[in-house]
């Protein structure tokens, strides 16, 4: 049986061929590593205010270019184009933070000792391997490379094979920005020939956000050769709507945040955990909400929910719909298979979910919301931390003391009281459990990929 060296990117709402593109050769890989190592020998000897300069200009080229990235975006993994322009602005926001506040995080840092002078160096480690997924395809670059190599380092991605052109396209930017060649290149890979940069010593390091599986196996393999990563993971983030909410707010914003992007976002919320006394209301306005939903062409300007990304992962995401009702879950809207071409999934709402369904047990990465009732707040936090995942929550009350007791009995990475989860460069994003551990964003995720060198000095 003959080898496959290409892919194509497809098309979510068409099913249409898009780009073919080959994979690399053991000889082009040596040649992109030898680059990255190569690059980085002089790169890191500049300073971080040099490098934020860098981020600046790549803010303006990333506006530049918006439309045209945006484009690419919304064909390769169905993203209407309003959402793809907010990302690249979002990333060029991202870009302009750092510019700023990003040097001062690898300043030396005093440390008292009493009688010597001593001080801590964040100094940059080498090559570092991202591992991104395809629904926020440049945002999720950005989120790891940009305070990744503001500490001096270099990274080497390898993206998902549906969303290949928006990363080569970040690399453009990179370039035209005037970031050195060899800062930010494109590994195009196979999974399994991943494994032999890991294990390539001028690689110190990897960062993967995607699937528990994808980072189950890489931290694995990073492990056994003793370099650092960094995981963030599924989600299957909690809605905690108490009974003295602001219902018609709290359903607004969990309308957004459950199916924006066809509801593919990790830190989206997915279980919608009522307190019985609201249920009734909650539930009523939801559904006529996600009823409201226009799916259809994602270049329509009509249009709210494009496609999911790939046919697969809609059927994927149908079979956890029919596993739950299996199980007792009743459907509200949606829940069916649309006919024609196209990876489209209606907004689905599943009412009494329990635990040991797929909609609760498991991460829906799409339009499906699972509705969970509750006798109350106890009960409420008991059932969102029955899961295997932590990365975020939400808590909708009046009652802003409680919520802040609430938020810290919840086992996740971040909770949101009022409003939708969302992520910032001012604070930190990641989980714990099967999310993931460690963090990106703000100097937690600035000095992810750096050895914090301590320097003593002795009177002589």
């Amino acid at each position: 049986m003959a080898l496959v060296s290409t892919f194509s990117t497809i098309n979510p709402a068409t099913e249409e061929s898009i780009e073919t593109f080959s994979y690399f050769t053991p000889t082009e890989t040596e040649s992109v590593v030898a680059r990255a190592e190569k690059t980085y020998q002089s790169f890191r000897k500049g300073s971080a205010y040099q490098r934020a300069q860098l981020f600046s200009n790549l803010a303006v080229s990333l506006r530049k270019n918006k439309d045209r990235i945006a484009k690419v975006i919304t064909t390769e993994m169905g993203k209407i184009p309003f959402d793809a322009k907010a990302e690249i602005e979002k990333c060029a926001a991202e870009s302009d933070w750092y510019a700023e506040h990003g040097p001062q995080m690898f300043a030396d840092a005093p440390a008292a000792t009493g009688h010597a002078e001593a001080y801590v160096s964040y100094l940059p480690l080498g090559p570092i391997l991202a591992i991104m997924p395809w629904n926020l395809p440049i945002w999720q670059l950005t989120r790891m490379a940009i305070p990744t190599i503001l500490a001096g380092n270099v990274v080497l991605v390898k993206h998902s094979p549906n969303t290949q052109r928006s990363s080569l396209e970040f690399e453009r930017a990179m370039l035209e920005a005037g970031f050195p060649e060899g800062v930010f290149q494109n590994l195009i890979l196979k999974t399994e020939d991943i494994v032999n940069v890991i294990n390539d010593s001028r690689v110190r390091g990897a960062s993967v956000t995607g699937s528990v599986r994808a980072g189950s196996a890489v931290a694995s393999e990073a492990g056994k050769v003793i370099k650092s990563t960094i995981m963030e993971l599924g989600g299957s983030d909690a809605f905690i709507v108490c009974k003295d909410a602001d219902i018609p707010k709290a359903v607004a914003a969990g309308i957004t945040s459950r199916f924006s992007n066809a509801g593919q976002v990790c830190l989206a919320a997915k279980r919608f955990i009522l307190v019985e006394e609201i249920a009734d209301e909650f539930e009523k306005l939801f559904v006529e909400a996600a009823k409201a939903i226009r799916v259809g062409d994602p270049t329509d300007p009509a249009t709210q929910m494009g496609p999911m990304a790939r046919v697969d992962l809609r059927d994927g995401l149908h079979k956890q719909v029919e596993g739950s009702i299996a199980k007792g879950a009743r459907v509200l809207c949606g829940g069916n298979l649309p006919e024609g071409k196209g990876a489209f999934y209606t907004p689905t709402v599943l009412s009494g979910v329990t635990p040991g369904m797929p909609a609760f047990d498991e991460e829906t990465f799409g339009p499906v919301a699972a509705i969970i009732r509750v006798p109350n707040i106890e009960a409420a936090v008991d059932a969102a931390n029955a899961s295997e995942f932590g990365l975020s929550g939400n808590i909708w009350t009046s009652d802003i003391a409680a919520a802040r007791k609430i938020a810290r009995d919840l086992d996740t990475g971040g909770v949101f009281i009022n409003g939708f989860t969302a992520t910032n460069p001012r604070v930190p994003v990641g989980g714990v459990k099967n999310s993931g551990y460690g963090r990106e964003l703000s100097h937690f995720g600035a000095h992810a990929f750096v050895n914090p060198q301590t320097v003593w000095i002795e009177s002589l």
